[in-house]
């Protein structure tokens, strides 16, 4: 399976996703792909296995991607002060992978029906999403 993990400004939810994921499977594959060269450059410390920065890269690897994980503004355009283009968040949008999108309450929008927790509780529900899709026969 062909793991995308797309972060934007520090890459820090992005190389915290990275981290548990290898901790959890060490035989994953995981591309990181940063809108900017400080979030991809925290993603391929936390281990990623390659790495590409920029909008060009979002749409390239949405494409063959089977499942990507990210913030939820991945798929917000103009979101994450202004990093995820209109042509980034329609390429994760029409991509065929699974999204895995971590709700966070910033970026202008409010998901109902999600509780506040914290950081970390998050990141652990999406690493186990990931895992429950690669395990599954």
């Amino acid at each position: 399976m062909k793991v995308v993990v797309i972060d934007a400004q520090g890459g820090g939810i992005g190389r915290q996703i990275i981290t548990s994921l290898k901790q959890k499977e060490e035989n994953i594959h995981v591309t990181a792909v940063g809108t900017n060269s400080a979030a991809t450059a925290a993603m391929l410390k936390a281990g990623a296995d390659e790495a590409a920065t920029g909008e060009n890269a979002v749409v390239v690897t949405s494409r063959t991607a089977d499942i990507i994980v990210g913030p939820i503004g991945i798929m917000i355009a103009d979101s994450m002060l202004g990093e995820i283009s209109p042509v980034m968040s329609t390429a994760v949008a029409q991509s065929k992978a699974t999204r895995i999108l971590i709700p966070f309450r910033h970026c202008d929008t409010i998901v109902v029906g999600i509780h506040e927790t914290n950081t970390g509780k998050l990141i652990e529900e999406a690493v186990t999403e990931v895992l429950k899709l690669i395990h599954q026969d």
